[in-house]
Parts: C-alpha cells; sequence; structure tokens
C-alpha cells in the first residue's frame, strides 16, 4: 500500500541529510509504526509520504502509484493526521466536516453517517455548531481524525496521532486502528510512546539521524527485551559509532 524506496531529503546542497536512504514496505493489513527521537527524520519522512514535501531521491508509492507524478489520484485514497492540525478556525466544526466532505465528494447521505459515528465515537457531537477557534488542541486532533476518516481511505498516515488525546478518545483510536487494518486498510504513523508501539503496531521501524536503525515484525526487532530496552540499545550503539568515527 505504501513503499518508500531509497528516500532521500536533503534541505540544501552542502547541509546534512535529513532522511539518508530509507526504504520500507507498509502492506495492507498492517499497522507500522515509525520510531526515533525529536529530529530523527520522522515527520520530514510522514510529509514526503503525504505530498507534501519534496525530496532529493528515491520514489514513494502509494497503491503504486508515484506521490510525485500522480499526487491527487494517491490523495483520494489516503488520508493524513498531523501532530498539530492545522484547521480554519473560522468554520464550525460540521462546517469543516462539510467542507471536507465536498473536497473529496462524499456522497451527503455516506458523509453524515459517518460524520455521526465518528463524532460520536469521539465525543465531539455537542461541540460540531461551534467554531473551532474555540477548541481545545484535543478536541482540535479530534476533528482532525474525523475529518480524516469521511472518505474511507485505504491509507492511514499519522504524525503522533495520540497527541493532545483524552484517555478515551486515544482507546477508541487505537481499536479503530486496529479494526481499519483488520478490514484490509493500512497505517504507517509516528510515535515517540514505545508502549503503545509495542502493544499496537505488527511492524515497527526506528530512525536515528535521518538513518534506520532497524525494521520488521516487531517480535523479530524486539527479540527477548522490551521495545523500550532494544531502542535505546540501538541509539547508544549508533552514538558510540558515531563519537569514535
Amino acid at each position: 500500500m505504501l513503499q518508500i524506496n531509497h528516500y532521500t531529503k536533503q534541505y540544501s546542497a552542502d547541509g546534512p541529510k535529513a532522511v539518508d536512504d530509507l526504504s520500507l514496505h507498509i502492506k495492507p493489513g498492517e499497522i507500522y509504526g515509525f520510531l526515533g527521537h525529536n529530529g530523527a527524520g520522522k515527520t520530514t519522512t510522514i510529509k514526503a509520504c503525504c505530498g507534501l514535501l519534496d525530496f532529493t531521491e528515491g520514489e514513494i508509492l502509494v497503491n503504486g502509484m508515484s506521490i510525485k507524478k500522480q499526487p491527487l489520484e494517491c490523495k483520494k485514497i489516503m488520508s493524513y493526521i498531523p501532530d498539530n492540525p492545522d484547521l480554519y478556525e473560522f468554520m464550525s466544526g460540521i462546517r469543516y466536516l462539510n467542507f471536507v466532505g465536498d473536497v473529496y465528494g462524499v456522497p451527503t447521505d455516506m458523509r453524515e453517517k459517518r460524520i455521526a459515528e465518528f463524532a460520536n465515537d469521539m465525543g465531539i457531537t455537542d461541540a460540531l455548531a461551534e467554531k473551532v477557534a474555540s477548541y481545545s488542541h484535543g478536541m482540535k486532533q479530534k476533528l482532525a481524525i474525523v475529518a480524516a476518516l469521511m472518505h474511507d481511505p485505504k491509507l492511514l498516515i499519522m504524525d503522533e496521532p495520540f497527541v493532545g488525546l483524552d484517555p478515551k478518545a486515544a482507546f477508541i483510536l487505537k481499536k479503530f486502528m486496529r479494526t481499519f487494518c483488520d478490514n484490509g486498510g493500512a497505517i504507517f504513523f509516528s510515535t515517540h510512546v514505545l508502549e503503545v508501539a509495542e502493544k499496537l503496531c505488527d511492524k515497527i521501524a526506528i530512525i536515528k539521524g535521518g538513518k534506520l536503525l532497524a525494521d520488521g515484525d516487531i517480535e523479530t526487532v524486539r527479540g527477548n527485551e522490551s521495545l523500550e530496552e532494544v531502542f535505546l540499545e540501538l541509539v547508544d550503539d549508533i552514538k558510540a559509532e558515531e563519537e569514535h568515527a
């Protein structure tokens, strides 16, 4: 569903590589976690996958289509949930959702059904008549999640999706993620909360300084240790190598 092939991003010709020769394959049915410290290259990669950021080398394919050459076709079957939703704050919640529905051409009956279902799940039904400007960060995150699901995407790409969510909404989102993938969808999401990745993901990739440290089935990557122990060991090993280089 999502193929990242030798992706490299360099912001300036003489600057360091933000991401260096990254290759990953996220298949239908998989929840794929993308782990790393702040500044590791997670958001840079995710924005490139969504067609929001150009890249220096490589190719990114969504369901076999190039995000560079066929961006609209790719975006029709995917949704992106950023860590800090940038919404139209002058709109009410329901007006914003209808705007998104119009963009994706979601039929009225299907739109109303999905808004009712997902808004109720996220606990924002009573706030939909209010302006987005009055929403807290968590409420905006919930609205962005509802908007992302309206057109029945096949691929969800999320950047730290649990930031700002209350425990109930986070629990509901986790359940939805599993159901979404069990029904043939695919999810690629970044997180720094290792416990969430360990319990939720089918596969993970660990990145540091733009370079892939490990990837694969979570059981294989983790082995007999906790994911936290593996993550810290890998990061410390790379740090030691850099210091002795």
